[in-house]
């Protein structure tokens, strides 16, 4: 497929394609007239790099664990180092004191909105006659 379908299929920018090229997270072929094409699997992988810079690691981590994915959500890592299991719990810990902070968020909002339908309805109630 070419840059635009894949762009499409994942909701990601063809210029975020290809900086995830330049970084060397994706590997698109070249046909002989330069232009690149996207294998199938690319849309599984592009999906993969966007959840995980969603999640905040840094490309340059991602490119040390894509090799270890071979499909979604599932991971193979037998040649861990002892530094690169220590980055990963750092990253791991991280993301779960950034899911604390945004659960509570979220929940202060939920409560808000609450709040302020409950007394929206109130009002509607009591000013009709």
């Amino acid at each position: 497929m070419r840059i635009g379908e894949l762009s499409e299929r994942t909701g990601t920018p063809r210029r975020l394609l290809r900086y995830y090229e330049e970084q060397g997270l994706i590997n698109p072929d070249r046909c002989q007239n330069g232009y690149r094409t996207y294998d199938e699997g690319l849309v599984d992988r592009v999906m993969q790099i966007r959840g995980l810079l969603d999640a905040g690691l840094p490309t340059r981590l991602i490119k040390q664990i894509l090799p270890c994915l071979d499909k979604p959500r599932v991971i193979h890592f037998s040649d861990a180092t002892p530094e690169m299991l220590a980055t990963l719990e750092q990253e791991r810990d991280r993301m779960t004191e950034r899911i604390t902070c945004l659960t509570r968020n979220r929940d202060a909002i939920a409560e808000y909105l609450d709040v302020v339908r409950d007394n929206h309805s109130s009002d509607a109630a009591t000013s009709t006659p």
